[in-house]
């Protein structure tokens, strides 16, 4: 339950020890200048009962906590030790030197509590307060991602499948305490006759015995029926460890492919290249180019789609804060037709998309897909020797059609010298014509203006932003484990490098030293 207030009027020798002792340009006074937390308070009202319970712990001071611990990096039990005893924290804290402070476990509890929606209106506050003071501009928005690691150690394939047995057999137990009994014997005797064996046997045995429990699990989610409402944590648990087993046994029928499980504590994490190879995530941000404020943010697994992700970005900014954004810088992962149309769209985000254009195709002297035309019904090309042809399949990306002409035709060409080396055994030339082009067009033309070198100038600011939130906030690896509790850590690393931007363009200019006469 919320207290009407919770606000502890400061003795006078609390105010006088604040006065003293913490500098009139100290950080935590500025931050406290520029930034009104009591707006917080709505967005998270709704997490209490307004009758009901015990009064809880302010909502605003836990906020402040959450601030203190991602901007100067302490964990949840730090940020409560240094706040006991660091008057600039009890200041920051609207904290009397007598004031108690909650227990360190609560701070957990209240980001579960707030989870990924209200942490996200939490950020999205922050950057309207920017907004309010002029500082965020509607004009161009910079888009890029960097890789995070996540905090896990990556077990082999037995361990991995054993964990998982573990995991649905122990949230079966509470509805088949005998049956699971008997499989946790099973895989006992499973690890004692296979000790001596080769990895690949001892593998087979296991994946085997999860396979049938996996069979009766599901037998037994048929007999349960439909998941109550509101959900029950048991119930959760059992469904959750299900549907992780399923995807592991899915991993197993083919290895090889790339997105793979890779523990079972933290299973949205996944396997993928930037530079190395890595287990974790990918941190994708956008940031105004006037203001460097990040304006959105995202998590996606380590092998997400990072260029398709630039629609949500801009989508959920424009929903959150009513703006509209014309132009959108991103780099070369963004040069893809699907994403370009899609965010190009006139009746959808509209974007001016600036992204670095790969080299246009070119044969040399020779004929380009280009200079063969399609029909209006785009299903007969011309080739410019006159042949048509309508034979035609999808490309092997699925982007395009690729029109095969006849060798009869190609070989009696006149302009066969322009158009191939030399011509194949069974088929003419072959073209594609991509579904894409008109969008590939409109970027080559694009990055030939001056506009195309103002906007990629500006482009290493959202690098520098990224370089940021991994040096100095701790943003290379997770806190935690799970993507929504990850999310949540980028966006309080967000809110924290955002309230440091905002206090450095609202805070006047130091003053410049007098020069000595010489």
């Amino acid at each position: 339950m919320l207290k009407s207030s919770y606000y502890i009027e400061p003795t006078e020798m609390d105010k006088l020890i604040f006065e003293k002792l913490i500098p009139g340009d100290h950080y935590l006074r500025k931050v406290k200048a520029v930034i009104d937390f009591e707006r917080f308070r709505e967005k998270v009202r709704d997490c209490y009962s307004p009758n009901m319970g015990s009064p809880a712990e302010d909502p605003v001071r836990l906020i402040k906590l959450e601030f203190l611990e991602f901007q100067y990096s302490l964990s949840d039990r730090d940020v409560i030790e240094q706040a006991k005893v660091n008057v600039a924290f009890r200041f920051f804290l609207d904290l009397s030197l007598g004031s108690q402070l909650p227990v360190a476990s609560l701070l957990s509890q209240f980001r579960t509590r707030l989870g990924e929606e209200r942490h996200r209106a939490l950020f999205d506050e922050v950057v309207s307060q920017a907004r309010g003071k002029g500082l965020v501009k509607d004009r161009l928005r910079l888009k890029d991602a960097t890789h995070v690691i996540a905090n896990i150690a990556v077990p082999s394939t037995i361990e991995l499948v054993a964990q998982t047995r573990d995991r649905l057999l122990e949230s079966t137990r509470p509805y088949a305490p005998d049956r699971v009994w008997e499989e946790e014997a099973k895989a006992a005797q499973i690890t004692q006759a296979t000790a001596d064996l080769k990895d690949e046997e001892r593998l087979l045995q296991r994946v085997s015995q999860l396979r049938q429990i996996v069979a009766w699990a599901d037998q037994l989610q048929q007999s349960l029926g439909e998941a109550p409402t509101p959900p029950d944590k048991a119930r959760q648990r059992f469904d959750y460890a299900l549907a992780l087993a399923h995807k592991v046994l899915s991993d197993r029928q083919e290895p090889n492919k790339p997105d793979q499980v890779r523990s079972v504590v933290d299973p949205e994490a996944r396997r993928a290249k930037h530079g190395d190879f890595y287990d974790g995530y990918l941190l994708d941000i956008s940031t105004d180019a006037d203001s460097e404020l990040i304006t959105a943010l995202n998590l996606l697994p380590g092998n997400g789609e990072e260029a398709a992700d630039a629609q949500l970005l801009i989508s959920s900014e424009e929903e959150a804060h009513g703006n509209d954004i014309p132009e959108l810088s991103i780099d070369g992962v963004g040069w893809q037709g699907e994403v370009l149309r899609t965010l190009s769209d006139p009746d959808g985000l509209n974007l001016e998309v600036y992204v670095p254009p790969q080299p246009r195709p070119s044969d040399g002297d020779r004929f380009t897909p280009d200079d063969f035309i399609l029909n209006q019904t785009k299903d007969v090309l011309t080739c410019p020797g006159g042949q048509s042809t309508s034979s035609r399949e999808r490309n092997t990306n699925n982007t395009g059609w690729k029109f095969i002409f006849p060798r009869r035709l190609c070989k009696r060409c006149e302009l066969l010298s322009q158009c191939l080396p030399r011509l194949p055994k069974s088929k003419g030339r072959s073209v594609i014509k991509n579904d894409y082009q008109p969008e590939y067009d409109a970027a080559w033309q694009r990055s030939e203006t001056q506009r195309y070198s103002q906007v990629r100038s500006l482009h290493p600011l959202i690098e520098r932003k990224l370089c940021e939130i991994v040096c100095h906030h701790g943003g290379r690896k997770t806190r935690y484990r799970l993507r929504w509790r990850v999310k949540i850590q980028y966006l309080l690393t967000a809110m924290v490098v955002n309230i440091k931007r905002i206090v450095k363009l609202l805070s006047p200019p130091m003053p410049q030293p007098a020069l000595r006469p010489v």
